[in-house]
């Protein structure tokens, strides 16, 4: 999805985006105040970008060409559909340029990207006092009222 000069440019993620996603990766690991080994950060970036593409991602970019948001997702089988549901796992936007539809336009991005190939919907989560997302969430979706939880095994 390029808008050639009218929005963010957003494009597959690419090897040569490497330095620029894993500044935004960082800062967003460092929002959710939680840490990733570096031997894990590099396998999610090539699990994105080699050919046999487990994880999908994309990198936005603004008027100027600069790196400000990224989104990653993946798609999976379901119990409740015949086509596969998209899980956006995944979406962060430089402090700095919230709130000028970069998100929305990462969101939009994955939606018709799931719409192409197929998929029954896009979810996804937040935490709760993600307030500044969850605006933007409760605009562009539905939230449906569940609550998460997990169960680590390691």
């Amino acid at each position: 999805m390029s808008n050639a000069g009218t929005g963010p440019d957003i494009h597959p993620l690419r090897p040569s985006d490497h330095d620029e996603w894993l500044a935004l990766w960082q800062a967003y690991i460092a929002f959710y105040k939680a840490s990733v080994p570096d031997d894990i950060t590099e396998l999610t970036f090539e699990r994105i970008t080699s050919a046999n593409v487990e994880i999908h991602g994309a990198i936005a970019r603004d008027q100027t060409g600069r790196a400000v948001g990224i989104v990653h997702w993946l798609t999976h089988p379901a119990t409740w559909s015949r086509v596969p549901y998209v899980y956006l796992e995944d979406l962060y936007v430089e402090s700095g340029v919230r709130g000028g539809g970069m998100g929305r336009a990462l969101i939009g991005h994955v939606e018709q990207w799931a719409r192409g190939h197929g998929a029954a919907k896009v979810y996804w989560l937040t935490h709760d006092t993600n307030a500044t997302a969850r605006g933007l969430y409760d605009r562009v979706a539905t939230h449906t009222g569940f609550v998460h939880y997990e169960l680590p095994l390691a």
